[in-house]
């Protein structure tokens, strides 16, 4: 998606003209593969590292584009959809001798250049596969980057979807989100690693590559938490696939393949398979303009740049991509894995691109046609239980043996990864470093994904739920900036970021959100009850698809009780408040407390289009205000005890 110089696909004869190009471009690819012109017999690596850009509340900083014309000439620096994040693409480097520890060199002088920038626009970088304290507030089109492209994409795929986008997630906790925009897709950051193949050699390292990518994630996972909701391991997998699936009802109704996927099947000799694969699935959506046919580039000795294919296959999301590129005058063909999140810290990073490479290098050997010795259904799901589960996931391995992704890393993974790295010739020192990483990481079974978990159950009872979350962001910033990996890092701690008050600003950050609720024609002891069991003194009411239509107190309760009257059941409907004062989400929680005052209320329901989506009452602002009083003590060094 590196056009800049591209349009909307408008109208048959546009796209029939594209078509053509995208055509021609595929069967000069096969000639160019065919006549040998690829390049072959050396093996080479690369990586594109994205980034999040937070302010000092943990919250995403739209200043991405702005940083981008400072850090000209400083490395190549790229814009991502959102203009809270950023990306580097390293060097490719040849695989061999030191090209580990140079691409962790190489990543750690670029972050830092980033944080420096970063620092002038009072923002801070962070190397996570989903920011924590993300809010969806923050998913505008106000913060997507100014490009053309993204906005015709964005325009695109909302058109195809009929204006909504639904995720629906279930981990720990249950997440369904309706959302009008593609920049769901931005939650997501990833460490993309590049492996460079021969065209001979493709379809037999596109399927190791498959193969590998479920125990490397499972490893490597690190977005355990999406809007402040526990759920896989690796919610990005899930989250990504959702947020760009465009496919119309009746593509669904069939279950025809989403965008993002992981496939269908082993290639079984070429990468031509799965080029015209996925044109023939995916219409193109965008558009440019080719000046000269590839065949006329061909036949004049110069190459082509293929600059149709290109432009189609980076709409189409395989979590291991085929690409094809020109470096130094010569025309290559690479793997991109795009599964591994970014972070925990770049050491970690690199590690996990250490036992990808070694794998990739000596499981062929060790194996031969993989194709033959598992379905690939079973490697699809090996990668999906990887996403949900983390080393934990239960793996279907050769011959139908079954294991946790730990014990396979362990007991017979790791030990091949070694065996790659020495028949590629990598300085020892750095595999014993980076292998020696991944392995006590497995061991200790403390990946990116399951250090956030623990320090939510370290951080339990502390604070508000957002508070919590943005102390695992702040932490995650001050860790990674000493490079150690995740395996050693203290849990995150209740008073890690810096600005408490960021927790309180709005109401959806201190409402309640496990709400008990009645029904109108619900019996009022019903009603009674609830309040008595759960210490409460509200209840909103609500009909059957969710709408506020009144709220209980306890006043109310009593009043009746006081009354008296008969023995005859008496329906909620008769002593609920009707129509009660509300607030939203965004509202400020300044804004809150006048609204209690004004109408002289202890309690508002929080509503987002007439759903109730949480309550807010005095209680939540005393503890509000007794987190920030103790702040402050503790900010002046007084005991707040």
């Amino acid at each position: 998606m590196g056009e800049q110089d591209i349009s909307e696909v408008r109208d048959d004869s546009q796209m029939r003209a594209f078509t053509r190009a995208l055509l021609e471009d595929l069967q000069a690819l096969e000639r160019m593969i065919r006549d040998g012109k690829i390049e072959s017999g050396i093996r080479r690596i690369g990586a594109e590292q994205e980034l999040f850009l937070v302010d000092e509340g943990m919250r995403p900083a739209p200043v991405g584009y702005r940083m981008l014309a400072d850090l000209a000439g400083k490395g190549s620096f790229a814009p991502e959809l959102a203009q809270f994040n950023l990306e580097i693409n390293l060097q490719p480097q040849v695989l061999g001798g030191k090209c580990l520890s140079a691409m962790e060199a190489e990543l750690l002088e670029k972050i830092e250049l980033a944080r420096v920038e970063a620092r002038r626009y009072e923002a801070q970088v962070l190397m996570v596969g989903i920011l924590p304290s993300l809010e969806q507030s923050q998913l505008s089109l106000e913060n997507m980057a100014p490009i053309p492209r993204f906005h015709q994409l964005n325009r695109i795929m909302t058109e195809l979807r009929g204006g909504e986008f639904h995720t629906y997630i279930k981990g720990v906790d249950e997440l369904q989100v309706r959302h009008d925009n593609v920049m769901l897709e931005a939650c997501n950051t990833s460490f993309q690693i590049h492996f460079q193949v021969a065209p001979n050699e493709f379809a037999k390292l596109y399927n190791l590559a498959q193969l590998v990518t479920a125990p490397v994630l499972a490893a490597a996972v690190n977005s355990p938490v999406f809007l402040q909701h526990r759920l896989w391991k690796e919610t990005r997998v899930a989250l990504f696939q959702q947020s760009l699936d465009v496919r119309s009802a009746a593509h669904q109704a069939r279950q025809a393949r989403t965008r993002v996927s992981f496939g269908d099947s082993w290639v079984r000799d070429s990468v031509m398979e799965i080029y015209r694969d996925d044109v023939a699935r995916f219409r193109s959506l965008l558009s440019t303009e080719v000046d000269e046919s590839a065949f006329a580039v061909l036949e004049r000795g110069d190459i082509p740049k293929l600059r149709a294919l290109c432009l189609h296959n980076g709409t189409v999301y395989r979590w291991n991509r085929p690409c094809y590129g020109i470096g130094d005058g010569v025309p290559h063909l690479r793997i991109e894995n795009r599964a591994l999140p970014a972070g925990p810290s770049v050491v970690d990073e690199v590690a996990n691109s250490a036992f990808y490479f070694g794998l990739m290098s000596a499981l062929g050997e060790e194996y031969g046609d993989i194709s033959k010795l598992m379905e690939f259904d079973e490697c699809k799901a090996n990668f999906m239980a990887a996403a949900r589960y983390g080393l934990k996931a239960q793996l279907t391995w050769l011959h139908g043996e079954t294991f946790t992704a730990g014990e396979l890393i362990l007991k017979h993974l790791l030990p091949l990864a070694r065996q790659g790295l020495e028949v590629q010739n990598i300085d020892k020192a750095d595999s014993d470093r980076y292998l020696g990483v991944l392995e006590e990481r497995v061991q200790k079974g403390r990946s990116g994904a399951q250090w956030i978990l623990d320090s939510l159950g370290n951080l339990a009872g502390t604070g508000t739920r957002d508070k919590r979350y943005r102390s695992i962001s702040a932490a995650m910033i001050k860790r990674q900036a000493d490079n150690q990996p995740v395996h050693t890092w203290e849990l995150a701690r209740a008073n890690e970021s810096p600005r408490w008050a960021d927790s309180f600003r709005t109401v959806g950050q201190v409402m309640a959100t496990d709400v008990f609720t009645v029904h109108p024609e619900d019996l009022v002891d019903l009603a009674a009850s609830v309040m008595e069991w759960e210490h409460i003194r509200h209840v909103p009411v609500e009909d059957s698809e969710g709408r506020l239509v009144g709220l209980v107190s306890h006043r109310a309760l009593l009043r009746m009780v006081g009354r008296g009257g008969n023995s005859d059941p008496v329906a909620v409907r008769e002593i609920m408040t009707p129509d009660p004062v509300t607030i939203t989400p965004k509202a400020s929680t300044l804004g809150a407390i006048e609204t209690m005052r004004r109408h002289k209320v202890s309690c508002l329901p929080v509503v987002r289009d007439g759903i109730l989506v949480g309550i807010v009452t005095e209680a939540d602002f005393i503890d509000v205000a007794a987190e920030l009083l103790e702040e402050k003590l503790r900010d002046a060094g007084t005991d707040p005890a």
